[in-house]
């Protein structure tokens, strides 16, 4: 890519970034080129799309999300004695993570669940969910081994229903507090007894 093409490439997700934030990820693209300083034929020379845009703006929080599950995994239990604990707190904390960052823009959640669908699967935040949807996977497949939560759980469906909370979530006056009393119960659905 040529240095003024990069620069305009950057200076679209910074800003695209900051639009999403403030007005969610309904954001005008005209308006975001407009705010970049170019014109939408190159925000869409770039990002064909508002899905190719949205996954510019998220990729690092996708990857950090995905490094953190494999630190999670690679944390190797004190005791075996407490493999259960320490495998369902791994799981608790990834979610919590995963639903509370503070650098996802308004409406993420619902892009999320969309992405989920067989028609998304060839696109670049289709992939990323699948991505997220399997690091879900690993962690819940460990908590399951050790006999903390439920086997019979599948994690894109868990990850669903962890977005439907965050979309939820949006709705409130206090996002925060009503995320954190319905992953409380989603955490003592998951659990076994």
């Amino acid at each position: 890519m040529r240095a003024d093409a990069r620069r305009n490439y950057e200076r679209l997700i910074t800003t695209a970034r900051t639009a999403f934030m403030e007005h969610g990820t309904g954001a005008s693209l005209d308006d975001i080129a407009k705010r970049a300083g170019v014109g939408s034929g190159t925000l869409y020379r770039h990002f064909p799309t508002r899905d190719a845009l949205l996954h510019a703006v998220l990729r690092d929080r996708i990857e950090g999300l995905l490094a953190h599950a494999d630190e999670l995994l690679s944390e190797p239990a004190p005791d075996p004695d407490t493999e259960a604990l320490n495998a369902q707190a791994a799981l608790d904390r990834w979610l919590r993570t995963y639903l509370t960052g503070a650098d996802t823009p308004r409406g993420t959640s619902t892009v999320i669940i969309e992405a989920m669908s067989a028609e998304w699967a060839d696109t670049g935040l289709g992939a990323a969910t699948a991505a997220i949807c399997d690091a879900l996977g690993r962690l819940l497949n460990r908590a399951q081994r050790a006999g903390a939560v439920h086997t019979e759980i599948d994690p894109c469906d868990l990850l669903r229903l962890t977005n439907a909370i965050g979309a939820a979530a949006e709705r409130t006056t206090d996002p925060g507090a009503y995320a954190d009393r319905m992953l409380a119960l989603l955490f003592d659905g998951l659990r076994t007894r």
